[in-house]
């Protein structure tokens, strides 16, 4: 299957503002962006918002061209019979904020909120914004704080204010309930969801980015996804091996097998420690149980002469016999394989051994930060700073068909070719041991399926992190298991081939995540 693109494009700062330079220099001009952004943006707030807006809307303007947007929504509010009040913190400082203010200040008041806004637009710093706010930005953003206390709604324009647009570092930040930025997705807001709220693309008229990564959405995951053949029969759905569960840990080998039984696959075969066999039966009866291979004969002969894929390393442990495991299937089988957990563990600082076990199979890696951290000799830190390109140098150093899915928030899939996608599904349900091993499950079908590391990859994260925001739907995270995660992948599928179609000019739309949301 061809590779397709994928959603929306994810820019730093600088590549943001790079995007928006070259289509200056392609001729289109720098107040006609900003006034689609600022009329982009009303448009929504009143789609979103009517009650709120129509009982009045204060503004917060900062001196820059994020201040324009600001001014532009002001004026066009305004003009669409909303009352409006701009606080201007500080004097525009660009000719396009310059002109914008002068077009709108004759139908604003000026002030300070009055106390009865239900809606406060954030319009103070933009995404070339970086470090903590000084005053008077960092007073305001105090006061937009206490207007949400207070009930009202915050809309932020592009980014909320005090948010690293590249890093999403948040020291001192405006909390909004919808974040409305454009163009692109910036890899801020996909790290600071706590900050941002609802996030929505909306389309100002830049042309399309055909480098970088991007993001994932439904009509990707549809595209990349085979179908499953009307006379489709348990061969053809193909076979998963799922070398896991060591002593004490036959929970993690049964959630993926229950995610890949979840996900379209026709049989699965669990090779878990000899003392869980009877437990595997028992408890996944769909799957077949087998005890570890202890010989090259057994892997041949059940692995290899079975398999389309394996998966290797969920609660798989770190004791000799694990090790002995690992190496023995890794020699003998050659085909698509997941390493996850703990078989990532135990190659821990051991790269040119892992690049040499893996002998250039199509591989897909799922770490989370720790785990790709012991890998490579790296903190969790350093591996978060640097989580949208490290994955790349990783990859680049197992073999060329090899992929990494980094996970965490954001998700990071990269390969050895340096593409990048990135699945911003889900919520802090996820953030609990196992949900790893329901996610390997899922992508160990999809690479049997496709044998392709690269989407196998994208898939997964996205129906992982979809059906968990369907399991949290009107609850809170503290009520959300991995059982209703497990249970919800059937409406993350469902989801993924329900084609919808967002309101012009909104390109991607992610909800927000969080209980204090």
């Amino acid at each position: 299957m061809e590779r397709r693109p994928a959603g929306v494009a994810v820019t730093t700062a600088a590549e943001s503002a790079e995007h928006d330079s070259k289509a200056i220099a392609g001729g289109i001009p720098s107040r006609a962006l900003m006034r689609a952004a600022g009329l982009a943006a009303a448009a929504e707030i009143i789609r979103r918002y009517p009650v709120r807006a129509s009982r009045g809307v204060s503004v917060f303007a900062g001196p820059g061209n994020n201040g324009g947007d600001a001014w532009v929504v002001a004026g066009a509010l305004a003009r669409a019979g909303v009352s409006v009040r701009v606080t201007e913190v500080m004097p525009p400082r660009t000719p396009d904020a310059e002109a914008e203010r002068a077009a709108a200040v004759s139908l604003v008041s000026l002030g300070r909120p009055l106390g009865f806004e239900r809606l406060i637009v954030d319009g103070l710093l933009g995404t070339g914004s970086t470090g903590a706010p000084r005053s008077p930005i960092a007073e305001a953003i105090d006061s937009i704080a206490a207007r949400r206390a207070a009930g009202a709604r915050v809309v932020a324009l592009d980014i909320p204010s005090g948010v690293d647009a590249t890093s999403g570092a948040a020291e001192h930040a405006v909390t909004a309930d919808l974040t409305l930025t454009f163009g692109t997705m910036k890899t801020g807001l996909l790290v600071a969801r706590g900050s941002a709220g609802r996030i929505a693309v909306l389309d100002i008229g830049l042309p399309s980015l055909v480098s970088g990564p991007s993001l994932i959405d439904a009509p990707w995951v549809r595209t990349h996804t085979p179908a499953i053949a009307a006379d489709a029969n348990k061969g053809t759905r193909r076979r998963l091996a799922i070398v896991a569960g060591g002593p004490s840990m036959m929970g993690a080998a049964v959630l993926a097998a229950r995610a890949a039984h979840a996900s379209g696959i026709g049989l699965v075969r669990l090779f878990v420690a000899p003392e869980n066999v009877s437990v595997a039966q028992t408890i996944a009866p769909e799957s077949l149980a087998f005890p570890w291979p202890t010989d090259d004969a057994t892997v041949d002969r059940e692995i290899a002469g079975y398999a389309h894929a394996v998966l290797i390393g969920p609660g798989l442990g770190t004791t000799d016999a694990a090790r002995a495991v690992l190496t023995r299937v890794l020699s003998r089988w050659h085909g698509p394989t997941v390493v996850d957990a703990d078989a990532l563990n135990i190659f821990a600082g051991r790269v040119p051994e892992l690049a040499s076990a893996l002998g250039g199979r199509p591989t897909l890696l799922t770490p989370h930060p720790a785990e790709f951290g012991r890998l490579v000799g790296r903190t969790v830190d350093q591996v978060l700073a640097d989580r949208f390109q490290t994955g790349s140098i990783l990859a680049r150093d197992l073999g060329a068909k090899t992929t990494v899915l980094l996970k965490g928030v954001p998700t990071v899939i990269s390969s050895a070719t340096l593409d990048r996608i990135v699945s911003a599904a889900g919520t802090p349900a996820l953030a609990t041991g196992g949900s790893g091993d329901l996610l390997a499950g899922i992508a160990g079908t999809l690479l049997a399926q496709t044998e392709d590391p690269f989407t196998s990859a994208g898939i997964a994260a996205w129906v992982h992190g979809t059906a968990a925001e369907i399991a949290s739907v009107d609850r809170t995270t503290r009520a959300v298991t991995l059982d209703d995660v497990a249970a919800s992948l059937g409406g993350a599928w469902e989801r993924a081939f329900s084609p919808q179609v967002p309101s012009y000019p909104v390109l991607a739309e992610l909800p927000s995540v969080g209980d204090h949301l």
